[in-house]
């Protein structure tokens, strides 16, 4: 196993690693959902709360199988996280990313406008947005990679020009592509099957893999 990855084991799951910094943070993200669902309830809009779950639900299987990736290959995921956090919840997942993610799909949604057919040059403006996001998103990650915390080991998921393409479509730009599909449907009922969905699927796989397999990643 690479040292990133071995690093990033000592204290996986360790609650003595959190800290109180989370407990408003952790309160932040429940006032966001909680506005969106007064509002959702009020208005029978609940858009805004779906994509938020989609956008999460998606980064949820993205962690997942990158830690199968860790298990299977015995070396290292695509990503690992073995820097200070205050809870690394798998190997390339941390309580801070996750907070993350739980609102990122909110920002995306209030960033469209009411106009479905809002054009932003040329591109509709969910797609434009999408790609946009997905365009500063791998720009963070650089920036993190290249201070070490956001920790890359093989050679095609790295800063070079076929590196940052795959990071861009398989690191967040289908987060973006499930996220229009949901708010995209039609009825309530098809959007909820959809989330749920895309929950169920590295559900399972964390189920097999820690209750069933033993795996620890």
């Amino acid at each position: 196993m690479t040292e990133a990855t071995v690093q990033a084991l000592n204290g996986l799951r360790d609650f003595s690693m959190i800290k109180w910094y989370i407990i408003p943070l952790l309160l932040i993200v429940f006032y966001i959902y909680a506005k969106e669902i007064k509002l959702a309830r009020s208005n029978g809009n609940w858009n805004a709360v779906l994509a938020g779950l989609t956008l999460f639900g998606v980064d949820f299987f993205n962690e997942t199988w990158n830690g199968w990736v860790m298990h299977l290959t015995q070396r290292s995921a695509f990503w690992t996280t073995p820097g200070d956090t205050a809870l690394r919840v798998m190997v390339g997942w941390n309580i801070e990313i996750i907070f993350m993610f739980l609102i990122g799909g909110i920002v995306y949604y209030h960033t469209l406008s009411e106009s479905t057919t809002e054009k932003i040059l040329g591109m509709p403006e969910k797609w434009f947005w999408a790609i946009g996001y997905s365009v500063f998103a791998v720009f963070i990650e650089c920036i993190l990679n290249m201070g070490g915390h956001l920790v890359w080991e093989y050679p095609f998921w790295n800063r070079s020009f076929q590196g940052i393409w795959l990071i861009f479509f398989f690191g967040y730009f289908h987060f973006y592509c499930a996220t229009i599909l949901v708010i995209s449907l039609k009825s309530m009922r098809n959007k909820i099957i959809t989330v749920l969905t895309i929950y169920a699927v590295p559900t399972v796989m964390n189920i097999l893999a820690f209750g069933f397999f033993g795996w620890n990643y």
